[in-house]
């Protein structure tokens, strides 16, 4: 008897499944055709990127040796390319290196507007990076307020970018004869333990050089009394054979 229940059951649940495929079974055939279809795309777009990224990897470093061999304007060009077509990382690098090539080539205000739209855009890292380029590149004409403002995100005690961004302000300073303020940032910077030895070292010795009197005119050394000929016990003044002679 538990045979023919067992029987009956098996036949129940064949007929079920048999129903359900009839209903479902396309279904269940164009799923199975999407995953695969799904796995050989996946499979296909990470050969294409691969190969995308080894083009951009050849191009940048193209790109840097230009930069290297003094052509800036050539390097800007092939930066600006990546910057609109590398993919990932390879595009936002190669804004800020576009950047630095236009400075490399004397066109401050492009770099600079770069930089800012850099410093603007969500990646921290870059952004910081960008910020402390624009500070060193508009330090020389900009009022220390505007770098004040531009600075503003690193100079955080907690920043690790402060030491660079206090350098600049410090270098501002420097520039407009204010000598007492750079002399204590540049001391602070150098006591800091938690800053690169390297920064450290260089703003210890711009402290020892302002302690000295920096930049402070002390007035022109005089030129040398001209020396004629008989001026003196040697006359130095060429004879025709062309050595001096008493």
């Amino acid at each position: 008897m538990t045979d023919i229940f067992r029987e009956v059951e098996e036949d129940v649940r064949r007929e079920r499944l048999e129903q359900l495929w009839k209903q479902y079974g396309d279904y269940v055939t164009a799923l199975a055709a999407l995953i695969i279809l799904g796995v050989a795309g996946f499979q296909l777009w990470r050969v294409y990127e691969t190969r995308e990224r080894n083009k951009a990897a050849v191009e940048f470093s193209t790109a840097l040796q230009l930069l290297e061999n003094n052509q800036p304007k050539a390097a800007a060009g092939l930066f600006a390319t990546l910057a609109k077509s590398a993919p990932g990382g390879y595009a936002a690098v190669a804004r800020l290196a576009q950047a630095d090539a236009l400075y490399g080539e004397g066109n401050r205000d492009n770099a600079v507007s770069l930089y800012k739209q850099i410093a603007a855009d969500s990646d921290p890292y870059l952004g910081a990076i960008a910020r402390v380029h624009a500070g060193w590149a508009l330090v020389e004409t900009a009022p220390k307020a505007e770098l004040q403002t531009l600075l503003a995100p690193l100079t955080d005690p907690n920043s690790r970018w402060r030491g660079a961004a206090r350098e600049i302000l410090g270098y501002a300073d420097i520039r407009t004869g204010n000598d007492a303020s750079a002399l204590k940032t540049y001391e602070s910077i150098a006591a800091d333990s938690s800053l690169p030895a390297s920064l450290r070292e260089r703003a210890s010795i711009v402290a020892t050089f302002l302690k000295a009197g920096g930049s402070k005119n002390y007035g022109t050394v005089p030129a040398p009394p001209s020396i004629t000929k008989g001026a003196g016990p040697i006359d130095i003044v060429p004879a025709a054979g062309g050595t001096p002679h008493k």
